[in-house]
Order: C-alpha cells, then sequence, then structure tokens
C-alpha cells in the first residue's frame, strides 16, 4: 500500500501534466463551425427582421462578431480587415472560423464559409 505522501505526490504529478497539456493546446489554432452573430445578441437576435441585419447593426454599434456554436457563444477578436469582411459577410450564416481559444473567446485567424 502506497503512503499518503506518495499518493499525493501522483496526484500533483497528474495535475502538473494535464495542465501543461491544456496550455499547450489552447496556444494551437483550432476550427470552430458556427453562425455567424454577435456578441451583444449572441444566439437569441433583439431586432426583428433578418438575422444579419441585427448582427451588422450591432457591430455597427461596437458590438464584437460572435460564432454561435449549439448552445456556446464564442466573441471573435480580430482587427484583420480581411476577416472582418468575411464576417460582415457571413453575418447570420454559418462559417468556420479558425483560431486560438482563450476562455469564451476566439482570436480568430481566418474565416471560411462552412460547407
Amino acid at each position: 500500500m502506497k503512503s499518503r505522501s506518495q499518493k499525493l505526490a501522483v496526484v500533483l504529478a497528474a495535475l502538473v501534466f494535464g495542465t501543461a497539456l491544456l496550455a499547450l493546446a489552447a496556444d494551437k489554432p483550432q476550427a470552430f463551425t458556427g453562425k455567424v452573430s454577435d456578441a451583444m445578441c449572441g444566439a437569441h437576435h433583439m431586432m426583428s427582421g433578418p438575422e444579419a441585419d441585427c448582427t451588422r447593426a450591432c457591430v455597427g454599434k461596437g458590438s464584437k462578431y460572435s460564432l454561435v456554436v449549439g448552445d456556446k457563444v464564442y466573441t471573435l477578436d480580430t482587427d484583420n480587415k480581411a476577416a472582418l469582411g468575411s464576417l460582415d459577410k457571413l453575418a447570420g450564416a454559418n462559417a468556420k472560423v479558425t483560431g486560438t481559444l482563450s476562455g469564451d473567446t476566439i482570436t480568430v485567424a481566418s474565416v471560411a464559409v462552412s460547407k
């Protein structure tokens, strides 16, 4: 039977290893597929009419774009004009966003039409 200190050492080593794996995974770009929205409305738009119009109106008033993936809403962070142009074109539609995830924010590397 292992001593208490040996069990504690194994648990701590597993935690450190798991944390290191998560840190490495967080730095790698990932692909996310979902509907382009805005961070203020998320999955449920407040304006009547097409979702794309609401998204563009909210972004025009300072909200960031977001990506709705199932029940999860990710805020999209980018200053890249090409990516912002693609998000504007794809407002209310499905898109594939590639980027790095940190919490609920995706730092966007690229945006493409979802197939």
